[in-house]
């Protein structure tokens, strides 16, 4: 007995804590988009789907022993894919059709193990069922549910913020192994078992008959449902706040919580308690999909506690409805079938198909479909109808938040990096006001009028870091700029006769954005140099550029993607720079205080950060608030001191670690 639960215990261990491990090491590669995140999600929940099939194929059709023999041979197989490191020669192809990319990428560097691990939980509940005929094997499902949780809790305090990923992946192959190991025993005691096995199995087959269709449709429509909102609210966590695994965690492991709560102990779902709250998560939640901005703590929370309620619901009818343990195999199978089509939906489906983020509604929709339909054989008629009417209110408030999502807005686009949204402002002063948002984030601003269009704007004007310091740069020769990250061009108004300015974007949408619905870029008297790609990687890959000015304003959401704040990045970015060169950092943050990683990353390599604050007048329509970090050589920033309004030198936090492409740490730079 004790070698099932220490294997269950530790697959579901090492099953969840590959997840963030695997995912930090190629989040760089793909330009630390949230959508790696939810990619990497349908990877996961599709292997798992394989893993659940393979397990019902092979307890339906193969004898007892036989199931052992071939387990035990597949495992012993995937020893040879250790260690579970994703190759660096994907780097280069990462750019051109990234979701596939990432898939393959999944694929080839832990499909093998995963696979074998997803298929544990079921196939030891069913080799315990047949060692133990007296015991009830869906414990063990609450068992690998805590395990996950577990691994998914520890990683960002425990893992993360100690271990570089390489070390982690090693640490990781390493446990890989001894599970193997404990797998073995688990096979062998089974093994021992199995004397009067078939006939046991007969005769239980004859007994419990299978499910029906609908009632298998609705294991996979609850577990479908459950798996849309799970993303969903975690798309907007990581797209607001950064796209890191301390926030890929906290969702899932309240995911998780419920299904060891469900599964573990059936009166921890309380029915008539989570239905009363099911509506009021609902209602709560509005302020969330409606797009009302709000403190992070309050958002995290409200988030947190809705997804738990809508998961208990969820989780708590599939255990209503568990069937007996000779269709176990079935009930996990459709559980897989319902999370792979919801993460399909969110990761693959959700991007290529629709302009806003039309999943969230959906998902709620249909949670509240399925509470009808599983209520509606145990309602009195008065109470189906009042069922019916609550079911079409919320979805008719569900519909206009939907439509709010796109009208009033000049262009709505989306793709695997996110969602754009153009909107035009009337200001009585100035006029026009056109301005690119990127979730809720404005990434660039343009005053449509012939006399203002040409002029910096929110968080480039001239007051702030990056226009003082392209404004001192010396103009009696022509000057090589570099930027990451496009937005509405915005900086290009900086540009002279002569001058030549790179402008490094991932999104081919943003390109199209600012050369169609802005004039910056067809406005600029520089020569504007678009180059399409992941702004550090392809500075990776060109000859020296000798810059006089770099700046680096890539964001995603509301965070700038950790890749572009290592020290690995900092020495690419170095290496283009002149001698006397500015590398300008544009960390402005609602959520994270990036001032302690620029400044550890510029003591490291002998450079000196300056930090520019400007908060503007009240009623300046041209400046927004902006934190600007700029890093030079000590002789350049004891000038740019003397030169630039409210420059201060930046200090560096004592005991705070330089951030590595293999080692970040969130928690410690949360506001």
């Amino acid at each position: 007995m004790i070698s099932f639960a220490v294997t269950v215990f530790l697959s579901a261990f090492l099953l969840f804590q590959i997840q963030p491990i695997i995912a930090k090491m190629i989040l760089p590669w793909f330009g630390g988009s949230s959508s790696v995140w939810s990619t990497c999600l349908v990877f996961f929940q599709a292997t798992l789907l394989l893993g659940y099939l393979y397990v019902h194929l092979l307890h339906e059709w193969l004898p007892p022993r036989r199931q052992n023999v071939i387990h035990c041979v597949l495992l012993a197989l995937s020893l040879a894919t250790l260690p579970v490191v994703a190759d660096p020669a994907w780097k280069e192809a990462a750019f051109e059709h990234p979701t596939w990319n990432v898939l393959v990428v999944l694929a080839l560097a832990v499909g093998m193990p995963y696979l074998l691990l997803s298929t544990t939980g079921p196939l030891m509940q069913a080799w315990y069922a047949r060692s133990f005929r007296s015991m009830v094997p869906y414990r063990l499902y609450a068992l690998s549910n805590l395990a996950s949780m577990l691994a998914l809790l520890s990683y960002p305090v425990l893992v993360e913020p100690f271990f570089p990923v390489l070390q982690q992946a090693w640490a990781w192959s390493t446990a890989y192994a001894l599970f193997v190991l404990a797998c073995f025993a688990s096979a062998w005691q089974s093994w021992q078992g199995v004397s009067s096995e078939l006939e046991r199995t007969t005769a239980i087959a004859e007994a419990t008959p299978r499910p029906s269709l609908s009632e298998c449709l609705l294991w996979v429509g609850l577990a479908m449902t459950a798996s849309i909102l799970l993303l969903a609210l975690t798309r907007h966590l990581t797209q607001d706040v950064a796209p890191v695994p301390f926030l890929w965690v906290l969702p899932l492991s309240i995911y998780l919580l419920s299904f060891i709560l469900c599964f573990d102990a059936p009166r921890y779902y309380y029915r008539p308690g989570f239905l009363v709250a099911l509506p009021i998560a609902f209602l709560a939640l509005d302020q969330v999909v409606d797009g009302v901005g709000m403190p992070v703590p309050v958002l995290v929370t409200l988030l947190s506690v809705s997804l738990f309620v809508f998961c208990m619901v969820c989780h708590g009818e599939l255990v209503r409805r568990r069937p007996p343990v000779r269709h176990l195999t079935l009930f996990y199978l459709m559980l897989s079938i319902g999370g792979a089509l919801g993460g399909s939906l969110v990761g693959l489906l959700a991007p290529a198909v629709f302009n806003a983020y039309f999943e969230l509604p959906i998902g709620l929709f249909l949670c509240a479909l399925l509470v009808v339909i599983v209520l509606w054989r145990e309602a009195r008629p008065a109470w189906r109808w009042l069922l019916v009417v609550a079911l079409l209110a919320y979805g008719y408030r569900l519909t206009g938040i939907s439509i709010d999502y796109v009208e009033g807005y000049r262009r709505v686009l989306r793709n695997f990096y996110g969602q754009l949204r153009v909107v035009d402002v009337s200001d009585e002063r100035l006029g026009i006001k056109r301005s690119i948002r990127h979730g809720r984030i404005n990434h660039g601003e343009q005053f449509i009028s012939p006399d203002h269009r040409q002029r910096p704007t929110a968080y480039y004007c001239d007051q702030s870091g990056i226009g003082q310091a392209l404004l001192g740069l010396a103009s009696n020769q022509p000057r090589k700029i570099g930027v990451l990250g496009l937005g509405a061009g915005t900086l290009a108004t900086y540009g002279q006769p002569g001058d030549e300015m790179r402008m490094y974007e991932i999104n081919e949408q943003v390109l199209d954005l600012a050369r169609n619905d802005f004039s910056y870029l067809a406005d600029s008297a520089a020569r504007i140099v678009p180059v399409l790609g992941d702004g550090r990687l392809m500075l990776e890959s060109e000859a020296v550029q000798n810059f006089d000015l770099l700046a680096i304003d890539a964001f995603s959401g509301d965070s700038i993607p950790t890749h572009l704040l290592t020290i690995e990045a900092m020495r690419a970015y170095l290496r283009h720079l002149k001698s006397d060169g500015v590398l300008a950092v544009h960390i402005t943050n609602r959520y994270l205080d990036l001032r302690p990683v620029v400044a550890a990353a510029a003591q490291q390599l002998g450079l000196i950060a300056l930090i520019v604050d400007l908060d503007p007048d009240e009623g300046d329509a041209f400046c927004r608030h902006s934190v600007w970090a700029l890093i030079a050589q000590p002789a350049t920033a004891t000038r740019l001191l003397k030169q630039i309004n409210k420059a201060e030198t930046l200090a560096p936090r004592p005991g705070f670690a330089v951030w590595t492409d293999g080692f970040s740490n969130l928690l410690g730079i949360l506001k």
